[in-house]
């Protein structure tokens, strides 16, 4: 039983480390990209494009159906029973309902786009270049279907070296564009991208599954359970682009595209950038919580493990992101992005609730609690949009940040003990004492932000780097025997350069 523990242990850290690192990398490529785009366009084009981006990402969510998620569980089936005539029969249904997202979604911006450019500008008119996204949101409608695909079909390596082609040619495409063209290339750099995105996908797809449709009213019925499936994963996205939107067009009208440009950034390098290490969740740990998600004990001992781990590899992340914002911003970015340090380092507290929160969300998932779960999430952008708001209208740019913290919590309290009501979820001491030895860690490393400068500062931030890493080595060990296994890999990795 000791060693079944140990192996899930395992199996938790390889996968998160392994999915983590490909999503580090893409961050990587983008932080080139982003660099280039602050320096190119100042703070106003990274909020001009932060806009545009924020509205993109709605309208995809509105009206992709719901195909990436969806499509992948019957898919799936088929493939792991090796029915092939079924699985090329619904390969084609996927890409039907695909073609029939893409049309809607550039139909909704073309409908919705003067809409969106009153509540955003208060300057200029941008209505074509909302329009204008309609292009993207189709071909990131196409790539939706695509991509569930290649996950139905355990094609892991080819969505890894996807993102990453994806990610080398937003950099090769959106610079000349930023430089030669400005605020003016912003769009043009948007449709590349999701161009880019799309011909890659189809590229590794269509050569596994050449492309076929023959329409018949079948297919449409084939695809609404899949669509129906899906809908409230999608409704909630939708309801997170919303809420993105909504927050940076309050920035825009209430201080100027600047705030946007430095709320982004803020946003980007703390929630965005940090949230790596969850990369793993909907690739491994949701299909392992699905498999047990009718047992509570299974359930509860899956989640907690998830939990542990995500939290031991994150903590010391945050501690030194927090030490290291003060560099990190100008030399990412550049120095004109200064101001948003303040904000980025309270605001990276609220990853320490974010990874007690996300392993329990999925179990509503794993249970097919489909309301349950869009009523939850609801509930969590309306919080960070008030909060925001009032944050940003009392203390500025340091009130949004402090907001994001907020409305991290309330979920926190909110999804928990929804599971702790109706899924009987129990967490365990070890979760709480983690938890509790490494958040503290985390709220020092912010108090010293705010009362020590120099080498004071460097040094005590650079001490509670190394506890909180430390203390996470300790833990893991025991758990893992981890420190053996890295000696037996460098005793054979030593004798095969002996030999």
């Amino acid at each position: 039983m000791k060693e079944q523990s140990e192996g899930s242990y395992k199996h938790i850290l390889k996968y998160t480390s392994v999915f983590g690192g490909v999503q580090g990398l893409v961050i990587l490529i983008g932080l080139v990209r982003n660099k280039f785009m602050a320096v190119l366009l100042g703070a106003g084009g990274m909020g001009f494009n932060a806009l545009l981006t924020a509205a993109q990402n709605f309208a995809s969510q509105c009206t992709n159906l719901g195909i990436s998620f969806g499509a992948v569980p019957r898919l799936s089936e088929y493939y792991e029973h090796d029915h092939q005539q079924l699985l090329d029969y619904y390969i084609q249904v996927i890409r039907l309902w695909s073609l029939i997202a893409a049309v809607l979604g550039c139909l909704f911006c073309i409908i919705v786009s003067p809409l969106i450019n009153d509540l955003s500008f208060t300057w200029g008119n941008h209505t074509l270049h909302y329009a204008m996204l309609g292009i993207s949101v189709a071909m990131i409608a196409i790539t939706g279907g695509e991509t569930a695909i290649l996950k139905a079909t355990r094609r892991l390596g080819s969505l890894a070296k996807i993102q990453v082609y994806t990610a080398l040619a937003s950099v090769l495409l959106s610079i000349p564009l930023y430089y030669f063209y400005g605020h003016s290339g912003v769009v043009p750099a948007i449709v590349l991208i999701a161009g880019a995105g799309m011909l890659a996908t189809v590229a590794y797809s269509w050569r596994l599954y050449p492309f076929r449709i023959h329409y018949n009213r079948n297919q449409l019925k084939q695809g609404a359970d899949m669509i129906r499936l899906g809908v409230a994963f999608v409704l909630a996205a939708a309801l997170g682009s919303a809420a993105e939107m909504l927050i940076r067009a309050f920035l825009n009208v209430e201080g100027g595209l600047g705030d946007v440009g430095l709320y982004n950034v803020g946003f980007m390098i703390t929630i965005t950038y940090a949230g790596m290490v969850f990369s793993a969740m909907e690739t491994d740990y949701f299909p392992r919580l699905s498999a047990v998600s009718k047992d509570i004990p299974k359930t509860n001992e899956t989640v907690n493990k998830q939990m542990e781990v995500s939290l031991l590899l994150l903590s010391p992340m945050l501690v030194a992101l927090i030490m290291l914002l003060p560099v990190l911003i100008p030399m990412l970015f550049s120095r004109e992005f200064l101001s948003v340090v303040e904000m980025a380092q309270v605001a990276v507290l609220a990853m320490y609730f974010k990874v007690l929160t996300m392993p329990v969300a999925y179990i509503t998932l794993a249970r097919s609690r489909s309301l349950s779960y869009l009523l939850l999430e609801t509930s969590y952008f309306v919080i960070l949009v008030l909060a925001v708001v009032l944050g940003f209208r009392q203390w500025g740019l340091w009130g949004t940040g402090l907001a994001i913290v907020i409305a991290h919590a309330f979920e926190t309290v909110l999804v928990v003990g929804y599971a702790h009501v109706y899924f009987g979820y129990r967490s365990t001491p070890q979760v709480y004492r983690y938890a509790a030895v490494q958040a503290l860690v985390g709220l020092l490393a912010y108090a010293v932000t705010l009362c020590a400068e120099g080498w004071p500062y460097w040094i005590t931030e650079a001490a509670l780097t190394l506890v909180s890493t430390a203390y996470s080595i300790h833990i893991l060990r025991q758990k893992t025997h981890l420190w053996e296994s890295l000696k037996r890999r460098f005793r054979i990795s030593k004798s095969g350069e002996q030999a």
